[in-house]
């Protein structure tokens, strides 16, 4: 039983592709389109898209993004100038310093960690349906013995 746990596990996080690194002293200049795992040491001067809804961006202390973010599962412990859009998880660790506006789903914050700009949490919508009318003749026909 424990063995199979460990395994459900290790399925769930191998549901996203590789990581790719952006080593220290690399600098991107341009958007940057990612799918799977990103984790950046460098430095990125642009706008970082993510494909799938699995894919996880992580700015290590050591990281800079000069542009907006739009991933669904961010991990803050550098510098980011720019807005953030974390579809589903944001987490800002202790050296995060952000200069611009946070949208996310959830979030994680530590003790630290800095935004300055506007914090907005994004509520799923959800759909309302009303309750169908009831055929109140169909009911009277029932109830009426014959």
């Amino acid at each position: 039983m424990l063995n199979r746990r460990r395994n459900d596990r290790n399925d769930r996080n191998n549901t996203s592709h590789e990581t790719s690194l952006i080593a220290r002293g690399t600098v991107i200049r341009g958007d940057l389109r990612f799918s799977g795992a990103l984790h950046l040491d460098g430095r990125i001067e642009g706008t970082v898209l993510a494909d799938g809804e699995d894919a996880v961006f992580t700015v290590s202390e050591y990281g800079q993004v000069q542009g907006d973010i739009h991933v669904p599962h961010v991990i803050v412990n550098g510098a980011v100038q720019g807005d953030i859009h974390a579809g589903e998880r944001l987490e800002l660790a202790p050296l995060a310093r952000i200069t611009g506006d946070v949208h996310y789903r959830t979030l994680e914050m530590a003790g630290g960690a800095q935004v300055n700009g506007r914090m907005s949490h994004r509520v799923e919508a959800v759909a309302r349906e009303l309750p169908s009318p009831s055929q109140p003749d169909a009911e009277l026909d029932e109830a009426v013995p014959a």
